[in-house]
């Protein structure tokens, strides 16, 4: 999902995003150990998408 998009969201669909990815990642993470992978590039475009996701959740916690 794209930041423009992201940023249009609210705390609680944030919230249910970053849930998303955590499974997602914790998926990808089972599928490597099981040798399954086969697009490790995921790895690095999920732990972008949950470090600005959490990002935005903190600046709209100080109300920015």
């Amino acid at each position: 999902m794209e930041l423009k998009e992201l940023r249009q969201q609210s705390e609680q669909q944030l919230t249910e995003h970053l849930r998303e990815l955590r499974r997602e990642q914790f998926n990808l993470r089972m599928q490597k150990g099981s040798g399954q992978l086969p697009q490790t590039h995921q790895f690095g475009r999920v732990r972008r998408e949950i470090a600005q996701v959490k990002h935005l959740l903190g600046a709209k916690k100080q109300g920015q």
